[in-house]
This record gives C-alpha cells, structure tokens and sequence, in this order.
C-alpha cells in the first residue's frame, strides 16, 4: 500500500482539527496541553540562550516565532518546535568567536538550506536511521533531559525538596482520579501557588534570566554581505541545517510511531527553515523539534492537532509580553519535576531490559549502546545520531562483504571447472570474491557463471577484470556466462578501463 500523498496527510490533520474545533472536550485536551507545553519551554529555552550567548529573551521571542510557524507550516501535528540546546551548540562557538551579530546571517544561510532540503526531497534519507540508532536517540534524550533537571533539586533547600516530591506526587498520582485537566498543569499552579501564599523563597524562573515585558524589533544586519562574513557563518549555517533536520526528522517519526499517524518530512523541512528565516529577523536565534516538550504535549497532554502548538505559541508570547512578572514566579524545582517524569516515560525502558539485549544481535547492541554513550558524552544528540549511523553502515558492510558463495564444480575430464557466483557484488563483496577461487590449480578453461549474482558497482568489474588477470597470468582462459541485461552492459562499458 502507497504512503498518502502531502496533500492527503494536510487533508487528514486539518480534518482531524475541524473535529476538536466542534468539540469542547477536545477542544479543551488540546488548549490545555498547549498551556503546559508553553510552560515546560520556559527553562529549557532560557538554559540554552546561555550556551548560545545571547540574551533568554531572545531564545523566547525566537522560540514563539518558531512554534507558530511550525504551528502552521510544519508536516508533524502536536510537535514542539523551539530554541533548541542542539543548536544552540554548534552557534555558541561563533558568537564567542566573533559575536552575535553573525547569528542573523548564519540562520539565515541555514535556513535556505533547510528549504532546499525539504524541496529536494532529501528528507526521505531518514528511513537509512536503523531501529538500534532510533531506540539509542530515545534513550540517550532521557538521559540528557533527566540530568538537565538535577542541578534544579540536587543540593537544594528542604523547601525545594517538599515542593518536588509534592510535585511528583501530583503528575503521578492525579492522573488516576483525574483524566479531565493536564497533571502537570495543576501542579504547576498548586506549586507556585503554595510558594507564593507562604512566602517561601525558593528560585523560580525570574532567577534564571531577566524577564522584562514587552517585544524586541526587527533584527537589522551587522555585518556586511561579504565573503569574510561567508566564510565566518557557513560552517555554522551547515551545523545549524543538518543537526536541526536530523533532531526535527527523527522526533517526527518518534511522534509517528507514538500516535500511529503519519507525517510529511518533505513539509517539516522546509517549514523549518521558512521559520528559522522568520526566527532570525525577529527573535534572533535558530531552533528545531524539542523533543521533551513534544512528549509533554503528546503523551502528557495527549494532544494531536495543531492546535495544541499554536496556543503553546500563543501562551509563551502572552507570558513574554503581559505576564512575564507571573512567570518569573514559578518555582524552577515545579518545571524540573514535570520534566523528570518526562525523561523517564521518553527512555524505551523495554530496550535496556537484560532478557532484549541477549535476543538482539550484538550488532544491534553495540550501535544503541554507541548512540548513547555519544550523545550523553557530548550533549550532542545529532553527533551520537551519526556516531550509530557510521557504525550501524560498518558493521553492515562487514556482514554483507560475506554473503557472497561460489561453488566450484571440476568437470569429469579434469579439462573445466565452473564457479557458480551467488549474492550482490559490489564494493565490499566483491573483494570477498577474489579469495574463493584457486588459480594456481584449476584447468585451463574457467567458467563463472553470475546467473544468481549481480553487479552493482565499478569495483565489482574491477574484481572480475583482477579474477581474469590472474588465471591468465596461469596460462587460463576465463569466460563470463549468466549476467543479467543491466549486469552485462554495466561490465561491457568498464572492463578493462582499471588499468
């Protein structure tokens, strides 16, 4: 069965959007997770603009530009798209080298590439990503996420302390007499609310940033449009493009998997760098999927539409703007709790479990293990994401260099011998396929027949043009006999073109 076309998929999720329009409950399910999405974005974004080197209130104003756009144009319903600490990254080297004011042209240039990504087509490289990286990507985000947050309990008051086991207790024990209203929100509100009413000091997100009202301007370019502003900002533009694609690419297939639904790639890249543009001339700073706030909204505010993205855009712009007093309120120790429980449902705890690593190959084992051992290490989820990629590709390569059999077969006179060639020949198994005959002793007529192989690469007719160089150099003569139409041509055109 063909995949649905992007229009199908755009008809789908905008149906799927009529009917919570029509229905108040639904309707409710989806503003309410918008609400808690918007508020799990809060401390996550203004601890990435420290990394990136700009001010927290650019990482928020560029954050709600990217939600909304997303909102509109991205290929993935329900997923959160912000200021991510991925990116922040890999621009956080630049404007220390040379300033901020390379931001804007460097986004921008990403930006372009993303497009032109998405409208190539590119997206659909992600089906390459093996289960064994995607399930190391999961793990390792947990991790990532989970270890964000100690820093915000760990060696804290007794006060904070009582505020994060209260903090538990709701999200956890709520749910279970109360399916109506989001957990996380009431605890939000229950936290912040006995913090205020009792006068307990404890820091809260105004200690994180500076929280001022109201909305920058447009951003203006710095830098002249020069090739030394090119060569400072492409290698950061490249960064920014291809670690924000892989993050945004992979989370939408994990929201995928988690509603069984199905999303446009082709549309979530060039949305993405439509809004990273948007994000740079007003914000500052680029972004991409944040993976921990998409599983608040997915599977703690079960939202699907969306309309759950476009009110969590709307809210962190209210609260920017009118109410950044209120949110510079909230207990810091309320968030890290949400996001806590977060990180542990986000880990694929069946994948850790002792009985699935001794039924996996140990292939499978050692690329997961590698993703996270990676990404953990360098806080870099697109690093430890190619880290599993390269040797997930090695150890392929190394098992199918092997499948290659040739049967030798001696006729009764002794006179001929012919080799029956099974398997895919290409780059890695055709030098495999050097080593399976015996030149010094065959007869003087060698068959090979290739009916049940095929050639797929220069280097294969390479290896057959070796194979008859060195039963000539024995006084033999060689015949070709069985190769397909398209395995004939390909050999015909290149042997004897190595020398």
């Amino acid at each position: 069965m063909s995949q649905p076309t992007d229009v199908a998929q755009n008809l789908d999720n905008d149906l799927s959007l009529g009917r919570v329009l029509r229905s108040p409950v639904l309707l409710a399910r989806e503003s309410l997770a918008g609400v808690i999405t918007a508020l799990a974005l809060i401390p996550e974004v203004i601890s990435f603009s420290v990394i990136a080197g700009v001010d927290p209130k650019v990482s928020l104003v560029a954050s709600v530009v990217l939600c909304l756009t997303l909102s509109v144009l991205g290929g993935r319903p329900a997923m959160v798209t912000a200021a991510a600490g991925s990116v922040a990254l890999v621009i956080g080297p630049m404007v220390h080298a040379h300033g901020v004011a390379y931001i804007l042209p460097a986004v921008v240039l990403g930006g372009v590439i993303q497009i032109l990504f998405g409208v190539a087509g590119l997206a659909r490289m992600m089906r390459y990503i093996p289960r064994s990286v995607m399930l190391g990507f999961v793990d390792a985000l947990g991790v990532l996420i989970f270890f964000a947050q100690v820093p915000h309990v760990w060696g804290q008051s007794a006060l904070v302390w009582l505020l994060f086991a209260v903090t538990l207790a709701i999200v956890l024990l709520l749910p279970r007499v109360l399916k109506s209203v989001p957990s996380p929100l009431v605890a939000i509100l229950v936290v912040t609310a006995v913090a205020l009413l009792l006068g307990w000091r404890v820091p809260n997100v105004g200690d994180e940033g500076p929280m001022s009202a109201g909305l920058p301007g447009l951003n203006a370019l710095q830098v002249p449009l020069s090739l030394q502003t090119l060569q400072i900002v492409w290698p950061t533009a490249l960064s920014i493009a291809f670690v924000g694609l892989m993050e945004s690419l992979l989370t939408a297939k994990l929201v995928d998997d988690l509603t069984d639904t199905l999303s446009s790639k082709r549309r979530e890249s060039w949305g993405l760098g439509v809004a990273n543009i948007f994000a740079a001339f007003y914000g500052g700073i680029a972004g991409c999927a944040m993976i921990g706030q998409t599983i608040v909204n997915v599977e703690l505010g079960k939202a699907r539409t969306r309309l759950s993205t476009l009110v969590a855009g709307l809210v962190l712009l209210l609260l920017v703007t009118g109410l950044s007093a209120v949110m510079a309120q909230i207990p810091m120790v309320v968030l890290a709790g949400i996001m806590m429980v977060v990180a542990v449902k986000t880990v694929n705890w069946h994948s850790l479990q002792p009985a699935t690593l001794r039924r996996m190959p140990w292939s499978e084992t050692l690329v997961m293990a590698l993703t996270i051992i990676v990404t953990v290490w360098s806080g870099n989820l697109a690093l430890g994401v190619l880290a599993g990629v390269i040797t997930a590709v090695m150890l392929f390569a190394r098992r199918i260099a092997h499948v290659i059999h040739a049967e030798r077969e001696l006729s009764p006179d002794g006179q001929s011998v012919r080799y029956r060639v099974r398997g895919p020949l290409f780059f890695a198994s055709s030098n495999d396929l050097f080593e399976h005959f015996d030149y010094g002793h065959d007869p003087k007529q060698v068959t090979i027949d290739l009916t049940d192989a095929q050639i797929w690469d220069a280097s294969s007719v390479a290896a057959l043009d070796s194979i008859e160089y060195r039963y000539q150099r024995h006084g033999a003569q060689v015949t070709l006999v069985g190769l397909d139409t398209r395995s004939s041509d390909f050999h015909r055109r290149l042997t004897g073109k190595f020398e």
